[in-house]
């Protein structure tokens, strides 16, 4: 047996007995690391970004924060349990802060931490562009995707290892291999995973939005402020670790019927007025 199919039978040996099927995505994902691993972890990274930031509290935003927040995991919550996944969020531990920055972002830690900066407000522009964001933020810790670049990371250094201790003996080949193993991993196999955990994230992150009551029509406008906002500069896609703005307001548009019947099977049929 040939260096590469040895190195690619044990990265497939890796991924099989290390994998859990996610109830947002159904598809099987590399969990070499436990939630009860990563949580703590998590956790004690968000309160030291708390701590090295001024937190806004008591005003009309910080509110807006708490409440979208609150409909969002409420909406994810019953989704779980009427798909037979009751007890999903069980060590789940919501916060929702707004933080004093220009930055323009906004990210949920696995276990449910989330962050919004100031910065974001103009874009998200009403409290139905906070939802689109919220929603895909969340659904970025619903569908494990900490998780999910965390065991790919570890992948990725353990083959990498594979192939040195493989190519030990020649020299030649273990320099070539090492020159070209960290472009061809990232672009043929981090980038484009990154990427479709993005694409999770908004189409799950529309269905969140919408059973919560907001229009899933407003994520498309959303993603068009976002790119008038980065004035069109982005990288080529297959380069970033994002789909390109077009992707994603495409995408978003095509999706939101189905969020809307989604909604509609909980009930959910008329959406908050957007102010």
């Amino acid at each position: 047996m040939n260096i590469k199919k040895s190195i690619a039978i044990l990265g497939l040996v890796l991924v099989f007995i290390s994998c859990a099927t996610n109830p947002f995505t159904g598809k099987k994902t590399m969990a070499f690391v436990s939630n009860a691993q990563l949580f703590p972890t998590s956790f004690a990274q968000y309160n030291q970004v708390l701590n090295e930031n001024k937190v806004v509290t008591g005003t009309k935003d910080a509110e807006m924060i708490k409440r979208v927040g609150q409909r969002i995991a409420v909406a994810a919550e019953r989704w779980l349990n009427a798909n037979g996944n009751q007890g999903y969020l069980k060590d789940y531990k919501w916060e929702y802060t707004l933080i004093d920055s220009e930055q323009v972002n906004a990210w949920c830690m696995p276990g449910g931490k989330i962050a919004f900066y100031t910065g974001i407000l103009p874009i998200a522009a009403n409290e139905t562009g906070v939802a689109a964001i919220m929603g895909h933020e969340v659904a970025h810790a619903l569908a494990n995707h900490g998780q999910q670049r965390m065991s790919a990371a570890y992948l990725q250094q353990g083959l990498a290892l594979a192939g040195n201790v493989a190519l030990a003996n020649d020299p030649k080949s273990r320099n070539i291999f090492n020159q070209s193993y960290g472009v061809v991993s990232n672009v043929g196999g981090m980038l484009p995973f990154s990427r479709s955990h993005e694409t999770q994230a908004d189409e799950i992150g529309l269905r969140l939005m919408a059973l919560a009551g907001y229009n899933p029509d407003e994520a498309s406008e959303l993603w068009k402020r976002m790119k008038a906002k980065s004035g069109g500069q982005a990288p080529p896609e297959f380069m970033s670790t994002h789909p390109s703005n077009d992707t994603r307001i495409a995408n978003l548009k095509q999706w939101a019927p189905a969020a809307k019947q989604e909604a509609a099977k909980f009930g959910v049929t008329e959406f908050r007025p957007i102010n």
